[in-house]
């Protein structure tokens, strides 16, 4: 037992000087849009010493990140593609393990909003959300399980990383379907952090408050997501009356939204040696909104 402490202690301060994630391989997924949480984890994971594979159903979009980090001289790949069809999972481990050798990290980041009335939602809406936020996490956790379930004590730095919402842990109007998909995988990161402990891997969620992204712009500004060959409007739709400045963050403590790389340092963090005894936590990262 004291080696292996000696080892995790070892280990954050022998990184620190070289980054947090030094040598280490982070499969990061979704939004790398300018404004996206993706884009941000991945080019501060990149800073921090990590190789990074980006993915996201945007080629276009993967190839402008992976371009950024090579140019402040990172090490990163792009694997374009749907998180949720079948084959991806194979897809994203493959390449990764092909280009790096190993997994230590996974972010599941993927994912849109759907929103409508409960009354009114149709089940592909619901049914949409529970297999991009639920079911394709799951199945890339399960499909990386050779590379995390690893005995023996000289273990390296692995996780896996959970994005739920305040809607997930106190539910929103007009997103039943967002709701449950995010309650969903706090239930899901706890059983990966109990049933892959044992092999000195952790798992975290990370639930959101109002972080300034697409998902939470004005639904006005047009911004949309191409599903089955079907847009999906993105964002959160306007009052007629424009609100008192004050009023859009009355109820969060720090008085302002998050920025994207906000966000994605509390990704940094649960991925970080500075995590290491920190596992099957939801850490909220809200502003201070909700307590």
């Amino acid at each position: 037992m004291a080696d292996r402490l000696g080892q995790i202690s070892g280990h954050i301060t022998n990184t620190y000087g070289r980054g947090l994630l030094a040598g280490e391989v982070a499969i990061i997924t979704g939004e790398p849009y300018s404004e996206g949480i993706g884009r941000s984890a991945a080019i501060l994971f990149s800073k921090e010493g990590a190789k990074v594979v980006v993915t996201d159903i945007d080629a276009k979009k993967v190839d402008i990140v992976v371009g950024e980090i090579k140019k402040l001289g990172g090490d990163a790949i792009g694997v374009a593609g749907d998180v949720a069809a079948d084959d991806f999972p194979k897809k994203i481990i493959d390449a990764t393990v092909q280009k790096y050798g190993k997994i230590n990290h996974i972010v599941n980041n993927a994912g849109f909003t759907f929103d409508k009335m409960l009354h009114t939602m149709p089940d592909e809406a619901y049914d949409i959300i529970m297999k991009v936020h639920v079911r394709a996490p799951f199945r890339l956790v399960r499909a990386a399980a050779p590379y995390f379930r690893v005995k023996g004590e000289a273990r390296e730095n692995r996780t896996v990383t959970m994005v739920s919402s305040t809607s997930g842990l106190h539910g929103n109007v007009g997103q039943a379907n967002y709701a449950a998909a995010k309650a969903a995988v706090v239930g899901l990161t706890k059983t990966i952090a109990k049933e892959w402990g044992p092999f000195g891997v952790r798992a975290n969620t990370v639930a959101y408050g109002m972080v300034h992204t697409r998902l939470t712009a004005a639904k006005e500004a047009g911004e949309s997501i191409e599903i089955d060959g079907k847009k999906v409007a993105l964002g959160i739709p306007q009052p007629s009356k424009a609100p008192e400045p004050d009023s859009l963050f009355a109820t969060i403590p720090l008085g302002r939204g998050g920025t994207p790389d906000e966000a994605a340092a509390a990704m940094l963090f649960l991925s970080s040696p500075l995590s290491s005894y920190i596992s099957g936590h939801t850490l909220e990262v809200t502003g201070g909104r909700g307590i």
